[in-house]
C-alpha cells in the first residue's frame, strides 16, 4: 500500500507542475487549457485516493466517492481536446452538454453526500473489506459512456487526417499521431477497468488501475508538451475585405492587389520556386513578400479562387505534371512528386486526382504514351 500511495502523489504533483505548464503554452492554447483541466483533475483524483488508502478515515470518504466521478469526465474532456486541436475552437457554454453525464451521476450519488458520519463510517469500511456492490451500480454506464467519447475523438481525428491528406501537402507533420498513443492508453485503462469490475483477480485491483492513470499522466506530460503547433486552414476572405483587413485599411489594401498578385507570381514562377518548399506555410509567404498575412491571404482567396493550400497544390501539380509527361525523366513517381513540394504519396495522388482527373501513373502513361506515337508519326514513311 504505501508504493502505491507514494506513487499516487508523486504524479499527483506531476500532475500539477503540468496542468500549469499546459495552461501557459501559447501553442495550440485552447486545446492545451482543456488538457491543462483533465490534467488537474486526474492529478486531484490521485492525491485524494492517496490520502484515503494512507489514512482509511471516513472523514475522507465522501471526498474519495466525488473524485470516483472523475472518470465520467475524462472520455468527454478527451473528446473535447480532440475537437480543440482540429478546429482551434476552445470550451463554450453549450459544451455543458458534454458534462452532463458527471451531472447525473452526481445526483445519483447523493445519497452519500447527505449521510451521518455513521452511515459514511459504515459505507467506507465495507469499501475497505472490498465489498464490491458499494458503488459498482455505475460501472456499466460509465464504461459504455467515457468509451463512447474515446471513439467519437478518435472518429474525429480520422476525418481531420482525411481531409488534410487531400488539402495539405504537409498533412504528415499535422496528423496528430500523438492522440492515437494517448488514446491506447485510455483503452488499456479502461480495459483493466472493466476486467477488475467483472472479475476478481488478486493483480488487478484498484491499486494497478490508478497505477496506470499515474503512468499516464507521465504519458501526456511527454506528448503534450513536444506536441508542434496545430496549424489551421486559412479561411476563404469574405466578400468586403475589411473583415479580414484593418477597416481603414481597406481602399489602400484594393489597390494593392495588383502589386501582391505580381509579387506571388514572382515567387511561385521564378527560378526556384517557393511552392517547392515541402514545409511552406503562409506566413513564410507572406514575410518573403513583404507584404500583411491578410493581405496575401485574401489576394489568394480572391484572385486565384481558393484557399493558400489549394493554390501551392495547384502550382505543385502542374509541375508534376511537367516532369510526369517529360520522356527524359526517369525519376519514379514519388521522387517527382517530392521533388514539387509534396510531402507524401497520399497527399500527391489525391491532389492530383483531383486536379487532373485521373492518378500520376495513368497520367505519366498516357502522357509518355501519346508522345511516342506522335514522334513515330512523325518519322519517315
Amino acid at each position: 500500500m504505501t508504493f502505491w500511495v507514494f506513487l499516487y502523489v508523486a504524479a499527483a504533483l506531476q500532475a500539477g507542475l503540468l496542468a500549469l505548464a499546459l495552461w501557459r503554452r501559447s501553442a495550440n492554447r485552447e486545446a492545451n487549457r482543456l488538457l491543462a483541466v483533465w490534467v488537474a483533475l486526474a492529478g486531484l483524483d490521485l492525491a485524494v485516493k492517496a490520502t484515503y488508502w494512507h489514512t482509511l478515515a471516513p472523514e475522507w470518504f465522501r471526498a474519495y466517492r466525488f473524485v470516483a466521478l472523475f472518470p465520467f469526465l475524462y472520455g468527454s474532456l478527451f473528446y473535447l481536446y480532440v475537437r480543440a486541436l482540429t478546429q482551434g475552437r476552445g470550451f463554450r457554454w453549450r459544451d455543458c452538454v458534454h458534462l452532463l453525464g458527471f451531472g447525473a451521476m452526481f445526483v445519483a450519488d447523493g445519497y452519500v453526500w447527505t449521510m451521518d458520519h455513521a452511515r459514511i463510517a459504515t459505507l467506507s469500511a465495507r469499501w475497505i473489506a472490498g465489498e464490491r456492490n458499494v458503488g459498482a451500480w455505475f460501472d456499466g454506464p460509465l464504461f459504455v459512456y467515457s468509451l463512447s467519447y474515446v471513439a467519437a475523438a478518435l472518429v474525429r481525428v480520422h476525418r481531420h487526417r482525411r481531409e488534410l491528406r487531400e488539402r495539405r501537402s504537409d498533412a504528415d507533420r499535422h496528423s496528430l499521431r500523438w492522440i492515437d498513443a494517448m488514446a491506447l492508453c485510455q483503452i488499456v485503462i479502461w480495459i483493466v477497468a472493466i476486467v477488475q469490475a467483472v472479475v476478481w483477480m488478486p493483480v488487478v485491483n484498484y491499486m494497478l488501475l490508478f497505477g496506470l492513470v499515474a503512468g499516464w499522466v507521465c504519458v501526456v506530460g511527454w506528448f503534450s508538451l513536444n506536441q508542434p503547433p496545430v496549424a489551421t486552414e486559412p479561411e476563404a476572405a469574405p466578400a468586403g475585405e475589411d473583415a479580414v483587413a484593418p477597416a481603414a485599411a481597406a481602399e489602400r489594401d484594393d489597390v494593392r492587389y495588383d502589386a501582391v498578385q505580381a509579387r506571388l507570381a514572382a515567387l511561385m514562377e521564378g527560378a526556384a520556386p517557393l511552392y517547392l518548399e515541402p514545409a511552406l506555410t503562409i506566413g513564410q509567404v507572406a514575410k518573403r513578400s513583404g507584404y500583411p498575412e491578410y493581405l496575401v491571404s485574401a489576394v489568394i482567396n480572391r484572385r486565384f479562387g481558393g484557399t493558400f493550400w489549394d493554390y501551392v497544390n495547384r502550382l505543385r501539380v502542374e509541375a508534376a505534371r511537367a516532369r510526369l509527361a517529360d520522356a527524359g525523366d526517369a525519376r519514379t513517381v514519388l521522387d517527382i512528386a517530392y521533388a514539387c513540394g509534396f510531402t507524401s504519396k497520399s497527399t500527391f495522388n489525391a491532389a492530383f486526382k483531383r486536379q487532373v482527373g485521373e492518378t500520376p501513373s495513368s497520367y505519366r502513361k498516357a502522357a509518355r504514351q501519346l508522345t511516342g506515337d506522335t514522334a513515330g508519326g512523325a518519322g519517315p514513311r
